[in-house]
């Protein structure tokens, strides 16, 4: 399980397109300190009035752009262009570089060995830069699928310091749109007895306007 964050970051995200600023948006709302490598002029004006991070125009495959961010004095990568061989290149070019936590997007079923070379997956759906930024700041958030509407499936890790953590489901007041699907260990629907232990995860079904509040239930 990944160790809580007891300090800020700085934090590289490759793309600045509607999810990169939304999650550079949110990670500066946290106090982090937030870089932007965008290859796209217009785009790079666009983000530069947005005072949330440094800006750095440019493709940030390209190792001599990249560089320039200097991820050696970074804690994370975050990939979040829409372009996946994209975003693996350039986890794996900041890798070569330093030792630096990566978290990348991807835009469908994941590759069964992607968890073997990054550090974090995420998916780009409406909840994607809320669980880009929990898994860039302290892990244990994973968006699996978009059912429609406002409705969301999530994979939720429960932190150690969680409100949630180590109580039953039937003690817990979750929201009126949340729903937890399957327990941790994937054999049984979950029900008012169902434990909801610290490093352990969870399948739930989150509708879009209580998202923030199961978040902070299950991540504190």
């Amino acid at each position: 399980m990944p160790e809580p964050v007891t300090h800020d970051l700085r934090v590289i995200v490759a793309g600045g397109g509607e999810m990169g600023l939304r999650t550079a948006e949110l990670l500066d709302d946290r106090g982090h300190d937030v870089v932007i490598v965008e290859p796209n002029p217009d785009r790079v004006d666009d983000l530069a009035d947005e005072y949330v991070a440094t800006i750095i125009e440019g493709d940030a495959s390209r190792p001599e752009i990249l560089r320039q961010a200097q991820p050696e004095r970074s804690d994370v990568v975050a990939a979040l262009t829409d372009d996946e061989t994209t975003n693996f290149a350039v986890c794996m070019a900041a890798q070569r570089m330093s030792d630096v936590r990566t978290v990348m997007r991807i835009n469908e079923t994941p590759d069964d060995l992607y968890e073997e070379f990054v550090d974090g997956l995420v998916f780009p759906e409406r909840l994607g830069a809320r669980a880009a930024t929990n898994e860039i700041a302290n892990g244990g958030v994973r968006t699996i699928e978009d059912i429609g509407g406002n409705v969301e499936v999530v994979e939720l890790e429960v932190a150690d310091d969680a409100p949630v953590a180590g109580k039953r489901l039937d003690e817990v007041r979750l929201p009126r749109g949340s729903l937890i699907i399957v327990d941790y260990q994937g054999n049984r629907i979950g029900g008012p007895d169902t434990l909801l232990e610290a490093g352990h995860r969870y399948v739930l079904a989150v509708e879009s306007p209580v998202a923030d509040e199961v978040m902070n239930l299950f991540r504190g």
